[in-house]
Formats: structure tokens, sequence, C-alpha cells
């Protein structure tokens, strides 16, 4: 007896930016297997008497270990339930989707992957800005400030991510971005590159900061909220 797992991108947060076959998968769903930031109102789409479990992972925090996750996967679908696995943003940018997705075909479950919003197009949406921009920036990068251990990754492209014609998205970014932002501007990237800080996308607490690499370097290195957050650089818009 097996059931069916659909990966559902949760996008950043805001109920309103679901997809309708998000929507439908949750409305349907035995169990939802959900990130800590696609809990709260996202979650008021789920079927009422769904088995709702908690799987989030968060810097910093007691959190599940990947294994165990899963193992909850192909647990529940061999009950021949239909389990959403709820992901913030799209479930194919740093959301670990592969290794669940290896760990099902292993086990002979089927599975779909929905995606959604991701939370670089929901902070620029917020911020009123183009993630690109004719003749000043031609490319987009997406890039993780943290690695499994939470410390800035080796072996980084500087040249690319000191491009001044990309722009640059960094996520989990804020511990590291202090550091990142040193290689950067070795890298030749200018001090005064605009930076984006965007905290709590799609979220009631979210707040954008416009400033510049090495000032958001500066406050992040002082203080830190316990805000998840994106960082962008490079030629942003003018406010």
């Amino acid at each position: 007896m097996s059931g069916f797992v659909s990966f559902v991108s949760s996008g950043p947060g805001d109920p309103e930016l679901l997809t309708l076959k998000a929507v439908d998968r949750l409305a349907r769903a035995d169990v939802v297997l959900f990130d800590d930031l696609s809990s709260g109102p996202v979650l008021g789409h789920a079927r009422p008497g769904a088995e709702l479990v908690a799987v989030g992972k968060r810097a910093g925090r007691p959190s599940a270990r990947q294994d165990h996750v899963n193992r909850l996967l192909v647990d529940h679908a061999q009950t021949g339930a239909r389990v959403v696995r709820l992901k913030s943003g799209d479930a194919g940018l740093f959301g670990r989707l592969e290794e669940e997705l290896v760990a099902l075909r292993a086990a002979g479950i089927s599975y779909e992957v929905v995606p959604g919003v991701p939370s670089a197009c929901a902070a620029a949406a917020a911020a009123g800005i183009p993630l690109t921009r004719r003749l000043t920036a031609r490319r987009v990068q997406f890039v993780t400030g943290a690695d499994v251990t939470g410390d800035l990754p080796e072996a980084l492209n500087w040249p690319a991510l000191a491009d001044p014609g990309a722009t640059t998205v960094v996520f989990m970014g804020k511990r590291t971005f202090p550091r990142l932002a040193q290689g950067l501007m070795q890298a030749g990237l200018p001090a005064d590159t605009p930076a984006l800080l965007a905290e709590a996308v799609g979220h009631p607490e979210q707040a954008l900061t416009r400033t510049t690499v090495a000032a958001l370097a500066a406050d992040l290195a002082a203080e830190r909220s316990e805000h998840p957050a994106l960082i962008l650089y490079g030629p942003l818009a003018e406010e």
C-alpha cells in the first residue's frame, strides 16, 4: 500500500501568494509535514482533521534531522496517505528537496513537485524593484550564505559574486554577510553598491532596509534580529 507525496511550495508566507494547485493539495492532504517558515496562515488551507507535523529547520534552533524528515515522508506515504511536504518559497531553491526525492524514489513512492513564488521574487516585488534591469543588470544569481555548519561556504566564486552587472540574492546570509561583504570588496565590488535587507518577507512583521553593502555588513556585525531574511545587492533600482 503506497500513498502519494506532493512537495508544495508555500511561497514566502503570505497565503494570498499560494498557487491554486498548492491550495488544492493542502485541502486534500491527510498529512502535512511543514517547514517553520511555512506555518501560520498558510496552514489554514489544510484539510480539517489533517495531521500537521512540524519538521522545519532554523539556524541556532533545535531542528529536525534530514534523515528523520525523509523517514517520516516514507512512513506516512507507505500507509496510503496523501502527504504534503510544505516548503517555504519555491521547493527547489535551497530547500534540500533532492534529498527527500531520493528517499521517495528508493522506497518506490510516487510524488509531484508544485512550484511556488520564490522568496527572492517576493522580496523584490515588496520593495518595488525588478531583479533585472536593462543594460545594468542582465543577470541574476542566487547564493546561500551558509553551508551545512552555518558558516560561510568555502570555494566561493568571488569574481562572479562581485560582478557589478549582476543582481545577487543571498539566502540564509545574515550571520555571515560581514565576512561575505569583506570578500566581495576585496574582489572589487564597490563598498557603496546598493543593498537591500528584506526580513520576514510575506509576513506581518516584514521589514525592508535599503542600504549599501559596506553599511549593511557593519550593521549586521553589530546587531541582528531573529527574523529570517534575504539580502539583495547589485544595481538595484533607486527608491
